[in-house]
């Protein structure tokens, strides 16, 4: 019965705060409605016995992604006027794109009703003495390194790319001296002080 209520509670709370990130009129006010969504998201995969996914959208989305949009929002300055105007002019085309994804909500809804496939079997087999971090531990080390490897590399050029693309010369900034930084002693750098009680700090 406790199952039953949290999961109606967690889904509520996520279908309602998704509804507010699109109808709040403040882009801060929008973040933070996704970031409780994400929350509640969470809790949902807590009760699916996905915790690995659960932790998951609270490190990275929450942790990391929605903090990002939230100091974006916060340091961009934006116009209220264009965005309206802008709404206004899109608007035929977010109508198609609403249009075809609820076709194809109801679309996957007769799918299902005539008989799911199960894929999660054919990919990843379910162990069921086994967590759900366990089984995807193995997956990810076993069955899929090379196309896990294969992202990191991806990740890994995209990081060296973007400091290639940022490491440019510019008039006024100092740049480090690696060879200095390395070659510089502890007793140059550090002095130890032993300080007389009841007297000032020497400057």
């Amino acid at each position: 019965m406790i199952q039953l209520v949290a999961f109606y509670l967690f889904a509520f709370v996520v279908i309602a705060s998704a509804a507010m990130v699109i109808l709040a009129r403040n882009p801060v006010h929008s973040v933070m409605w996704l970031i409780l969504a994400f929350f509640n998201a969470a809790g949902l995969m807590l009760l699916a016995g996905a915790e690995f996914i659960a932790m998951l959208l609270i490190i990275v989305y929450v942790g990391a992604v929605a903090v990002l949009f939230l100091f974006v929002v916060m340091m961009l300055d934006i116009d209220f006027a264009e965005l309206r105007a802008g709404f206004v002019r899109y608007l035929p085309l977010g109508a198609l794109v609403a249009v075809i994804m609820a076709a194809e909500l109801v679309f996957a809804v007769g799918a299902w009703n005539a008989g799911a496939i199960d894929l999660a079997a054919r990919a990843a087999p379910a162990v069921t003495d086994k967590s759900n971090i366990e089984q995807v531990g193995e997956l990810i080390f076993t069955r899929y390194v090379f196309l896990f490897e294969a992202a990191g590399m991806i990740l890994l050029v995209a990081m060296i790319g973007a400091i290639v693309l940022t490491n440019r010369t510019r008039g006024g900034v100092r740049k480090q001296k690696i060879a200095d930084q390395v070659r510089r002693r502890p007793q140059d750098a550090t002095r130890l002080v032993d300080q007389p009680t009841g007297q000032g700090v020497e400057l």
